[in-house]
């Protein structure tokens, strides 16, 4: 049966009003060579009968190693991966240095069959991103909350799409 996690989009606007989200690489073998369509929004499973919002929290803080931003969540709705995981997504605003990612850890035997366990990070590297770039970066299904995301910013504080594709803050409101 597939697996719901929940997640976190942490979000900023720049000086010069564009927007940019925060996303991070999977660690671990599997994923060392894998770059364009591989980064993720720091999620993780949904326990049973856990709090979606409490979850998503929770994974932040163990993927990046920093409390979760207070303030207000904007819901991004859920979306399918391709192998049938569900994510539900909230974006906050907020701030993170990269450089002080501390990513929690997961034993796997490696190489296969070999009889060694090691420890890997469950994230590897974490990065600011524009939504264009963060769009060719994420798994394909995500690029949904990025859409959800600039439409709601719209809305809420007239984010429009300059003739390059990326969102920026009109301040003169």
């Amino acid at each position: 049966m597939p697996t719901t996690s929940a997640g976190l989009l942490l979000y900023r606007l720049t000086d010069g009003g564009s927007v940019e989200v925060l996303v991070v690489h999977p660690g671990g073998p599997f994923w060392r060579a894998k770059d364009d369509g591989a980064w993720s929004i720091p999620k993780g499973e949904i326990e049973d009968d856990g709090d979606p919002l409490a979850t998503a929290d929770r994974e932040f803080a163990e993927e990046l190693g920093a409390t979760a931003p207070s303030g207000p969540r904007i819901d991004l709705g859920e979306i399918t991966q391709r192998g049938g995981k569900r994510v539900h997504a909230w974006a906050v605003a907020g701030d993170f240095d990269v450089l002080t990612l501390r990513s929690n850890t997961f034993d796997l035997e490696w190489p296969r069959g070999s009889g060694r366990v090691e420890s890997f990070p469950e994230v590897d590297k974490a990065a600011w991103l524009t939504v264009s770039a963060a769009r060719q970066k994420l798994l394909d299904a995500q690029g949904a909350f990025l859409d959800r995301l600039v439409l709601t910013l719209d809305e809420q504080e007239r984010v429009v799409l300059p003739t390059d594709g990326e969102p920026s803050v009109d301040r003169q409101v």
